[in-house]
């Protein structure tokens, strides 16, 4: 009875080994040469190869395909149509000018499409057909100028849509129609200064929408309130000035509204007085030297006001007894009068704020003076009191305020605007000097664009009158240097480009004139140091820019003064070492842009002056051929994110005490497989993160995933050891003998079955 028996197990063994035999090999064959194919898990990635165009060999059962970092420039139609399983598409960095109608067609179980960081200026409408399931599309850092209705009609899934970092400058009605299911629109880093009133009609399920760092100079209240499941509205670094009950905000929903670092002078007591349910309101960074109390929000709790010049006079009395009587925690402090100054708000009695004429003639002059420096400035009138005509050459638009000069071959800085402008373009001309006063009339510009046009000198009080102006584009021009006296007239001026010029080193002397500056461009200059001194004026400066010049030192102190930066790029210079004595005094560094250098080694606690804030780190292309085992020290707590792509590593300590990590790039390293290198092994076979290590030797193990290439490492000292620890006890009695080959061969057939 068993005789037949046998041989029947003995034939399905040789037919699933010929089973085998033919479908892994094949499976295999499939696999691009150029790419890293994970068949078990379905993931193949090709990224920087240099690919002009989608791979035709790519497995049909493919589920995630990552090709970042190629040169794809055009998705042609159906390109993915042989994929129909994929449901995850990394397209970043491809350099993607255009994507044609239906490139996605044949995709329908697809969740993540990233786009991000190509080079895409429009979109079809019918570009995102087919892409039903799709849940998050990634389209940040791209050129996009403007949205056609209908564009995302095919999304009916989609739960996050990503347009930051684009250009866009205005919304039209229904931009988002379709977007049935979308929770979070993120519109941040644009340049929207209009939002048609049914822009964001038809998104029911939005409650969070970001569109801070944008030119928006009035609460777009019709068009916010279409969106009226919003809990969370991100305004920000925007240039609003007023906020008051007409605006319109009508968000029952809305629990947490944030409008910190715009250009706030007043805000009406009844502002946000159908918001009933909002519960944390952010107005830090503004010009607020008063505030009512708020009527409406009767749930709110908490109110952030540092950063204005809260005038703790008696006219704040009632300020106080409100946030007593609501129960509201604020955290501003006062700004004047001078015996107050700096006193925090929640320490204050209302018996301590005191009224000019109560014997304080000192307090009253203050006063006088402050509302002197806040009046606004008189625009210039014709003959018949009205404003002036646009110049001939321009355009200007009256709906959105913009003026455009762009290119019409001036040689001379027109005059002659509207005093209502707030966005003047005047790029791609030709002016070498930018004279005294050269903007008259324009006391609310908020946004001036002068790149492209030869200067070479900002003369003293250039900036002249421009009070309120935010953003100055320089970039592109043939500046060497710039005097605080050039820059006296915009005290308000948060975000200076100064992109591709000339200049030599950091302007610290200008930065004094400027308290309000956040963000500085110096990509792409001259610069070859960071002395101290060079940011003496810089006590507001978040974002440091720097990349693409010649720094080759940054001498302890240099950064000192700008304790409150988040971003530094130092990235594509000649820097040998990490400035670890440069970034003490930087308690508030979220972002450090190494890549690009010539590093060679990171030496033990490289990073530690920053191990407190410290999350992103990008050391990628620096020439890394040696890194200490304690060079990450101190960034346990904090960093989630590890760049170390396209280096010299052949070897690499295991860091487990970063438990944090939400990505590290280890692709493009010459790793050497060897017993020197098990504890790495066995630190990425815990994380469940894709690294991109690969071997480049020995031979044998040329091009296997660090990660996976387990048989490489079998022999190694303490493997077994480490093995057996893993497993459970066993009994003396119940103890196997040794496996004959046969039994190996007839488990290693049951392991593939089991995965087939």
């Amino acid at each position: 009875m068993e005789g037949p028996q046998s041989s029947s197990r003995f034939s399905l063994v040789l037919l699933l080994l010929l089973l085998l035999g033919l479908v892994w090999p094949t499976a295999a064959q499939r696999c691009p040469r150029i790419c890293i194919c994970d068949n078990p898990r379905w993931h193949v990635s090709c990224r920087h190869q240099n690919l002009t165009e989608v791979p035709d060999t790519i497995p049909e059962l493919t589920q995630r395909l990552d090709l970042q970092g190629n040169m794809l420039k055009v998705i042609p139609p159906a390109a993915f149509q042989a994929l129909p399983h994929l449901t995850h598409l990394d397209l970043r960095h491809c350099q993607v000018e255009q994507v044609a109608e239906g490139a996605f067609r044949g995709l329908g179980r697809l969740l993540l499409l990233n786009l991000a960081a190509n080079r895409l200026s429009t979109l079809p409408q019918e570009a995102l057909d087919g892409l039903g399931s799709l849940r998050r599309l990634e389209l940040e850092g791209n050129l996009l100028e403007e949205l056609r209705p209908g564009t995302f009609q095919a999304l009916g899934a989609l739960a996050t849509l990503n347009l930051a970092h684009n250009a866009l400058v205005y919304l039209p009605a229904m931009a988002f129609q379709g977007l049935l299911r979308t929770r979070w629109l993120q519109l941040s880093h644009n340049a929207l200064s209009v939002l048609a009133p049914e822009a964001l009609a038809g998104l029911p399920a939005l409650r969070r929408l970001s569109l801070h760092h944008n030119e928006l100079q009035a609460l777009p209240g019709t068009a916010l309130s279409q969106a009226r499941g919003l809990v969370r509205l991100e305004l920000g670094h925007n240039p609003l000035t007023y906020a008051g009950e007409e605006d319109g905000l009508a968000l029952p929903g809305l629990r947490e509204l944030r409008l910190e670092r715009g250009a706030l002078q007043a805000l009406d007591a009844r502002a946000f007085a159908r918001c009933p349910r909002l519960h944390t309101l952010d107005l830090r960074g503004n010009q607020l030297d008063a505030l009512p109390p708020l009527q409406g929000p009767g749930r709110l709790r908490r109110l952030r006001l540092q950063g204005n010049p809260l005038w703790c006079g008696c006219r704040a009395r009632p300020l106080l007894e409100w946030l007593a009587r609501a129960r509201v925690r604020a955290d501003g402090a006062c700004g004047g009068p001078r015996r107050l100054r700096g006193e925090p708000l929640d320490a204050l009695r209302p018996a301590d704020l005191r009224c000019p004429g109560d014997g304080l003639e000192e307090e009253a002059e203050e006063l006088a003076a402050a509302a002197r420096a806040r009046a606004p400035t008189r625009a210039p009138t014709g003959d018949n009191g009205a404003t002036r005509p646009c110049p001939r050459a321009c355009v200007c638009v009256s709906e959105s305020r913009h003026s455009s000069c762009e290119g019409r071959g001036l040689r001379v800085v027109p005059v002659g605007f509207s005093n209502s402008t707030r966005l003047l373009d005047l790029r791609r001309n030709r002016f070498p000097v930018v004279p005294r006063a050269a903007f008259p009339g324009l006391g609310d510009l908020v946004s001036l664009h002068l790149q492209h046009c030869g200067i070479a000198e900002l003369e003293a009080g250039a900036l002249a009158g421009l009070s309120r102006l935010i953003y100055l584009y320089l970039s592109d021009n043939q500046l060497s240097g710039l005097s605080a006296a050039a820059l006296e007239g915009a005290p308000h001026l948060g975000y200076l480009y100064l992109e591709r010029n000339r200049f030599l080193q950091v302007p610290g002397a200008a930065m004094r004139a400027l308290p309000s500056l956040f963000s500085l461009h110096l990509q792409g200059n001259a610069v070859t140091r960071l002395a101290p001194g060079d940011l003496a004026g810089a006590r507001a400066l978040r974002w440091l820019y720097l990349s693409g010049n010649h720094i080759s030192h940054v001498s302890p102190g240099a950064l000192g003064p700008a304790q409150e930066l988040e971003k530094l790029h130092l990235d594509r210079n000649q820097l040998r070492e990490v400035p670890t004595g440069a970034l003490e005094g930087l308690p508030a560094l979220l972002e450090l842009q190494l890549s690009g250098n010539l590093l060679r080694a990171l030496q033990d606690g490289a990073f530690r002056p920053v191990a407190g804030s410290l999350q992103h780190l990008f050391l990628n292309s620096s020439g890394l051929e040696q890194i200490s085992p304690g060079a990450f020290s101190g960034l346990e707590s904090g960093l989630q994110s590890l760049h170390l792509q396209n280096n010299q590593l052949s070897a690499l300590p295991a860091l487990p005490a970063l438990t944090r990590l939400e990505l590290i790039d280890l692709s493009g390293n010459p790793f050497h497989c060897d017993c020197q290198l098990l504890p790495l092994h066995r630190w990425l076979t815990g994380l469940n993160l894709w690294v991109g290590a690969t071997c480049a030797a020995p031979p044998s193990a040329r091009g296997q995933r660090v990660k996976a290439a387990t048989a490489v490492f079998e022999t190694c000292p303490g493997w077994a050891a480490r093995k057996a620890k893993r497993m459970p006890a066993l009994r003396p009695s119940a103890r196997r003998a040794p496996r004959t080959g046969r039994q190996r061969g007839a488990n290693k057939v049951g392991k593939e079955r089991s995965r087939l």
